[in-house]
């Protein structure tokens, strides 16, 4: 028997070109298990370079995928299974968007999830160009790719459930960036389709593709800018210098290790440290080079890599929510709840990581704010990301006094927060479960609830938003996401009864133990069990909250409105009031006609 070829082939392939071929997942492959945060990483990384500098987009590079061909003429998907499979969702959500947006086919686009093909009788059949195998993929990609439907009969396994949140998230994605915008998705899809790439690697059997998948994976591929770098310092040093700076270099990489990506770190740094307000991530080194004695790495290479370290060290205890000495921050910690992969408000942190503790505590609190406003008002991300940049030099080198420092905050941070105020105020009072990711609802509904707490007892317990933000800690919808019949008879528009039920104002925080006992009846009978919260923003649902005549619960209630009723109506009023709320939550200032309706006018620092 003739022995196989062992040869490899690769190709490096646009998504466009990679959705021409059919891929099967096998039954043998483990089950897709990408979170979240697996799935924004890659969207955001996508979009972020989709949005940066120049007319045409530079090529954006995902990685690689193994294949080997099959019986049938498709190819066996080796390695690259949870990166196909969200490529493969994310096609299926911007179809489903753009027919709700713009009713009518894209052809190229419908190819690319499925298309006709011949099986290896030469006879005509139908396939989804992802065809998971796998017993716990049961068949919602089908479906999904059929319909857009994730219903399925059976039994709901880890992957199906990684696979809905992972749709879910892919069109809460495109409303958040891309509003209503038929013409921004498809800007965006076509920038998906054309520039973005990966390497496909073809073997002539499984066998020799899992060795090809072992040792891509143990070994790694390419050379990027960090690496090219790091021959740039070994160039520029002494012989007898090459083992300190090698150590150097280890300590450089081990603390972005799993915490970022290096050429982010590395282009944020650039911001951070010198005046530069463009650069993409493919022009890293070349600026590098071009920039030696702004640099100093040709005089000090060891010093540069230390220096380089020393902003890693910060940036990475940035990204746990730690100051740049590695201590706990409320603000900090919340922009990490906020930000999710998001990561440009890093560059005015890294910037700012001289300040004395205390502006460094004010500059973090004004950087929450100001990037929450961008973040629900779709401000462009290529946008703030150049206003932080332009504002680093500016921080980085103000003078030693508490006036000048508060002159910076004043002129950047809260004058572009005040420019956003009317935005921000209509994005609010049109909030809901759709148009923003669910961390950030739990986020927005976290900070409203602990504003109002800590109007009332004080920071000393409250100041951890972490409080609200956890397992036990679960988001209420008062109008029913699965509602009785008494409940669907009741409600004043039935018609718009599912949008109602994830506006903004139709949601509230409730303890767990308290949940699972409201049920899903009508608003007076989950009346009882609201007042039993300890939460006085969900409290106030059920009555009137009073204590005395002037104590400080009595304030910070005062201005929340009651209600007795739950309808359309009662649910915009809602959402009007937490939109007020917000307001002072955030330091947004509000329409001069509503300032005397706010719920508090206290102000926590």
């Amino acid at each position: 028997m003739a022995q196989v070829s062992q040869r490899i082939d690769s190709d490096d392939l646009s998504i466009g070109a990679v959705f021409k071929d059919f891929y099967v997942v096998p039954d043998y492959q483990r089950e897709y298990v990408w979170e979240d945060d697996q799935v924004e990483q890659l969207l955001v990384d996508i979009n972020t370079e989709y949005s940066s500098d120049g007319e045409t987009p530079s090529e954006y590079f995902i990685g690689s995928i193994v294949v080997t061909p099959n019986e049938q003429g498709t190819f066996d998907l080796i390695d690259g299974q949870q990166r196909i499979t969200t490529l493969f969702i994310l096609l299926c959500a911007i179809r489903d968007r753009l027919a709700q947006l713009e009713p009518g086919e894209s052809q190229t686009l419908e190819r690319m999830i499925a298309d006709s093909d011949i099986d290896e009788r030469g006879r005509d059949v139908f396939r989804y160009r992802v065809d998971l195998q796998y017993e716990d993929a049961t068949d919602v990609l089908k479906s999904i790719a059929s319909d857009g439907s994730a219903d399925v009969e059976g039994l709901k396994t880890r992957s199906v459930e990684n696979i809905v949140n992972a749709l879910t998230f892919c069109r809460t994605f495109l409303a958040a960036e891309f509003g209503d915008s038929a013409e921004d998705i498809r800007g965006f899809f076509s920038y998906l389709h054309s520039r973005v790439k990966l390497i496909r690697v073809e073997t002539k059997s499984v066998a020799h593709a899992l060795k090809v998948f072992e040792t891509i994976n143990d070994r790694g591929v390419g050379l990027d800018s960090m690496d090219l770098l790091k021959n740039l310092m070994f160039m520029s040093a002494d012989r007898k210098q090459f083992e300190a700076l090698k150590t150097e270099w280890k300590v450089l990489i081990d603390t972005l290790h799993d915490k970022e990506k290096p050429l982010r770190f590395l282009r944020y740094f650039i911001f951070a440290t010198y005046n530069v307000d463009r650069l993409k991530e493919d022009e890293i080194y070349s600026w590098f080079v071009s920039n030696t004695s702004l640099c100093g790495y040709d005089l000090d290479p060891i010093g540069f890599v230390r220096q380089l370290s020393t902003a890693a060290h910060a940036y990475a205890n940035f990204v746990d929510g730690l100051d740049p000495l590695g201590n706990e921050s409320r603000y900090l910690q919340n922009l990490k709840r906020l930000s999710g992969a998001a990561r440009q408000h890093l560059i005015l942190l890294l910037a700012g990581a001289q300040l004395n503790p205390e502006r460094f505590r004010i500059l973090t609190r004004e950087i929450e704010n100001l990037f929450f406003a961008y973040i629900v008002t779709r401000e462009n991300t290529r946008d703030f990301e150049r206003r932080f940049a332009q504002w680093a030099p500016e921080l980085r080198e103000l003078e030693d006094s508490d006036e000048a420092f508060q002159a910076f905050i004043d002129e950047r941070l809260a004058s572009a927060r005040d420019l956003l105020a009317q935005r921000f105020n209509l994005a609010l009072t049109e909030l809901g479960q759709g148009s923003i990711q669910q961390y950030r609802i739990r986020y927005i509904l976290a900070k409203l609830t602990q504003y109002v707490d800590e109007a009332a007892w004080g920071t000393k317990h409250h100041a951890d938003l972490g409080t609200y933000i956890q397992a036990k800690i679960e988001i209420e919808h008062i109008l029913p996401q699965k509602p009785s019949n008494a409940v669907l008879e009741a409600f004043d528009d039935p018609d718009e009864y599912p949008k109602y039920v994830r506006r903004l104002g139709n949601l509230t925080l409730l303890e767990k133990s308290i949940n699972a006992a409201v049920g899903n009846g009508l608003f007076t009978e989950k009346q009882p069990a609201y007042s039993q919260s300890g939460f006085l923003l969900t409290k106030t649902l059920g009555g009137v909250v009073k204590v005395g005549e002037n104590t400080a619960i009595d304030r910070a209630v005062r201005g929340l409105e009651i209600f007795d009723s739950w309808t359309s109506d009662d649910i915009e009023r809602r959402q009007g009031m937490l939109a007020r709320l917000a307001g002072r939550v955030w330091d947004i200032p509000l329409p001069s006609a509503d300032e005397s309706t706010d719920a508090n006018q206290g102000t926590i620092k």
